[in-house]
C-alpha cells in the first residue's frame, strides 16, 4: 500500500545483489484455454491491478468510476484477463486515497454506489472475469466510527482496538518507530494524554491485532464482500500486523531516508509470528465459500524463506504471497533472475509463485529497467518472464501498453502526501498512477470532462494508448496479447514444469516448458543491448527433438529451424514448440 514497499525493494536488491472492441491479431484470446478442471482457477491466472481513479472516467467529473470499469469489460476480455484487482473502493477520507478506510461494507460516492458495483460484479461474471477486492486489515482511517470511538476516552470499549501507550514523558513517544511514510509512527492526543500508533499516516491508526475482538469485526466485513460473490482479497501491508507486544525500540542502522529520519531495522513491527495464526483464521472462512476463494499477500519479505512461511506448513495460509524480489530486481542480470525464479520453482513447497513487475506504489517496469534506447524490447523480455514462467501472473493497467512513469515537476502538483512530505527526495507514487492511454482522444480517452483529470495525462498517450497499438502488430500491445494468447492454448506454457537451462550463461535466461506427456517449449531471453548466439542441447532433460517451431519472437529476429543455432537480437525474446 506504500512507497514503503518501494523502500524494501530497494534493500532486496541489495540483498540479492482501444476502443471497446479490440481489432488485434488475438482478438480471440478468451476463448482459447486449456481445460484443467482439477487445478484451482488462480493458477493459472492472469490478474489485472486497477487503480479506480485512474482506468475510466465514466461521468466526467475527472476521477476513474466503478461504471467506468464496467464500461471498459470487453477490452479486459479481449487481452485475456481472468481477474481485476480494484484498489479500495469503500467510503475513505482519501488522505491516502482509499487505503485510510472509514467503511469496509459501502463504497466511496467519487466511484459510484454499491448498485454500481453489483452491476460490475454482474457483467465481470459474463466475461468470465472475477473481481478482487483490496483488504486493508493493519489500519483504519481516523474517521472510521471504531477510531472515534476508541479515541474519546481511555474507558471506551473500543480503547483497546488501537495501539494507545503512555510517551516516555513530556511530548516524548514511547519509543522511536518510524512510519513508512516518514517521521514518528506515534501522534499524541491532548484529550487522552495517550499515544495512538500510525505505521503508516497518522490518518491511519493501526488496529491492535492482539485484541480478538478487532478479528471478529474485521472478519465480519470480509464476510461482506464474501457474500457479495467477490473472488477473494489482496492484502494490504498484511506483515505489518503485529508489533512488538513490549514496545521495544529498534536498532537504528547507518544512514537515513529519503524523509531525513534514521534507518531502522524494522524486526519488531514488522512480519512477526504472530501474524501467521491471523492467517490460517482467514485461509478457514474463506475456504468455507464456494468458488475457489483466493487470498492474495502485500508481502515485501527479504529472502524466499521468509516468502516460503506465507503460503503456511500446512499450506493453510496464503494461496499467492506476492514475491516481490523477482520483479522488483530492477536491473537486467540473467543471472540473478535465473536465481530468483529457481528459487521460487524450489523454495516453496510446492506452493504457486506469484510475480509482480508493476503495482501503484512503484516507478514502472517501464522506467525501472529500461535503459532509455531499447525499453520496447527491455518491456518484451519483462512480459515474458511474468508470462512464460510457471507463476500466476500479476500486471497493472498500462502495463501491456508500456505507460511510464510521469512524477510531477514541482512540489505543488503533488497529490500524493508522501510526495509533499519527501520532496524533492520522495516525489511520491503520482508518476505510477495517471490516468490510462486509451486513445488520442483529449485526455486519452480517460474522461469527457471538460476540467483537468485528477492526474494530468502523460504527453505520451499520442503514441502509446489502446486504439493506436490495437492496430500494431509490432506494438507491445500485440506482444501482450499474443503471449496471454500463448499462455492459454499451449499445454506446456499453460501447465508444463519449467527448468532454468544454461546456467553458465550471463547474458541469455532461458528455461523449458515441458508437460507430462513430453509437449516441451524453449524460451530464451536476450539480457544483453548486443545480438547472442546459443545453442541448446537438451536430451539431459528427456528431449530428444532437435527442430524447433516459432511461436513468438521479438520482431525482426531471424527465424531457427533448429537448436543448434538460436540467434536473439538486443533484449530479443525466442519461444518455441520443440518437435
Amino acid at each position: 500500500m506504500s512507497r514503503t514497499g518501494g523502500h524494501f525493494v530497494s534493500r532486496l536488491v541489495a540483498l540479492v545483489g482501444l476502443a471497446l472492441s479490440l481489432a488485434g491479431p488475438c482478438a480471440g484470446a478468451q476463448a482459447l484455454s486449456v481445460d484443467h478442471k482439477s487445478d484451482p482457477w488462480w493458477k493459472h491466472a492472469l490478474i489485472y491491478e486497477i487503480y479506480p481513479r485512474s482506468f475510466q472516467d465514466s461521468n466526467g467529473d475527472g476521477v476513474g468510476d466503478l461504471n467506468g470499469i464496467t464500461q471498459r469489460l470487453d477490452y479486459l476480455q479481449t487481452l485475456g484477463v481472468d481477474a481485476i484487482w480494484l484498489s479500495p473502493i469503500y467510503p475513505s477520507p482519501q488522505v491516502d486515497f482509499g487505503y485510510d478506510i472509514s467503511n469496509y461494507e459501502a463504497i466511496d460516492p467519487q466511484y459510484g454506489t454499491m448498485a454500481d458495483f453489483d452491476r460490475l460484479l454482474a457483467e465481470a461474471r459474463k466475461r468470465k472475469i472475477r473481481i478482487i477486492m483490496d483488504m486493508v486489515m493493519n489500519h483504519t482511517s481516523d474517521k472510521h466510527p471504531w477510531f472515534i470511538e476508541s479515541k474519546s476516552s481511555k474507558t471506551n470499549p473500543k480503547r483497546g482496538w488501537y495501539v494507545w501507550r503512555d510517551g516516555k514523558g513530556p511530548g516524548v513517544p514511547p519509543n522511536n518507530w518510524e512510519s513508512g511514510f516518514g517521521h514518528s509512527a506515534w501522534k499524541f492526543d491532548p484529550k487522552t494524554s495517550q499515544w495512538y500508533y500510525h505505521r503508516f499516516y497518522p490518518e491511519q491508526p493501526d488496529l491492535n491485532w492482539r485484541n480478538p475482538e478487532v478479528e471478529h469485526a474485521m472478519f465480519g466485513a470480509i464476510r461482506f464482500w464474501l457474500n457479495k460473490g467477490v473472488a477473494g482479497f489482496r492484502l494490504d501491508a498484511i506483515p505489518a500486523l503485529f508489533e512488538d507486544e513490549q514496545l521495544r525500540g529498534e536498532k537504528v542502522l547507518p544512514g537515513a531516508n529519503s524523509y531525513g529520519d534514521p534507518n531502522l531495522d524494522d524486526s519488531l513491527t514488522n512480519n512477526l509470528p504472530e501474524v501467521h495464526q491471523v492467517m490460517r483464521s482467514l485461509r478457514k472462512l474463506t475456504n468455507s465459500y464456494p468458488g475457489g476463494r483466493v487470498v492474495i499477500g502485500e508481502t515485501y519479505l527479504p529472502d524466499i524463506g521468509e516468502l516460503r512461511k506465507w503460503y503456511g506448513a500446512d499450506h493453510d495460509e496464503l494461496q499467492l504471497p506476492m514475491d516481490m524480489q523477482v520483479g522488483f530486481l530492477n536491473k537486467m542480470d540473467a543471472s540473478l533472475f535465473r536465481s530468483l525464479i529457481d528459487q521460487a520453482e524450489h523454495d516453496i513447497d510446492g506452493g504457486q509463485p506469484l510475480f509482480v513487475f508493476d503495482n501503484h506504489d512503484n516507478i514502472r517496469s517501464w522506467n525501472r529497467y529500461g535503459d532509455g534506447v531499447h525499453n520496447l524490447d527491455i518491456a518484451r523480455v519483462i512480459a515474458t518472464l511474468l508470462l512464460a514462467t510457471r507463476s500466476t501472473a500479476m500486471m497493472y493497467y498500462g502495463e501491456e501498453l508500456g505507460m511510464t512513469t510521469t512524477p510531477p515537476t514541482r512540489v505543488e502538483d503533488v497529490k500524493d502526501p508522501i510526495g509533499k512530505i519527501g520532496w524533492p527526495a520522495e516525489k511520491g507514487r503520482d508518476g505510477e498512477r495517471t490516468p490510462m492511454q486509451w486513445d488520442g482522444a483529449p485526455n486519452a480517452g480517460f474522461t469527457t470532462a471538460s476540467a483537468t483529470p485528477w492526474l494530468p495525462v502523460p504527453s505520451s498517450y499520442k503514441t502509446v494508448n489502446v486504439a493506436l497499438e490495437s492496430r500494431e502488430d509490432d506494438s507491445l500491445l500485440s506482444w501482450y496479447q499474443r503471449l496471454i494468447q500463448l499462455r492459454r492454448e499451449n499445454p506446456a506454457l499453460h501447465d508444463g514444469s519449467l527448468t532454468m537451462l544454461n546456467v553458465d550463461g550471463n547474458n541469455v535466461l532461458s528455461w523449458l516448458r515441458k508437460t507430462a506427456d513430453g509437449q516441451s517449449v524453449l524460451v530464451a531471453c536476450n539480457f544483453t543491448a548486443h545480438q547472442q548466439t546459443v545453442a541448446f542441447d537438451l536430451s539431459s532433460q528427456g528431449v530428444s527433438g532437435r527442430q524447433i517451431k516459432t511461436l513468438l519472437q521479438t520482431p525482426g529476429s531471424p527465424e531457427p529451424d533448429s537448436l543448434a543455432s538460436v540467434k536473439l537480437p538486443p533484449y530479443g525474446v525466442y519461444i518455441g514448440q520443440i518437435q
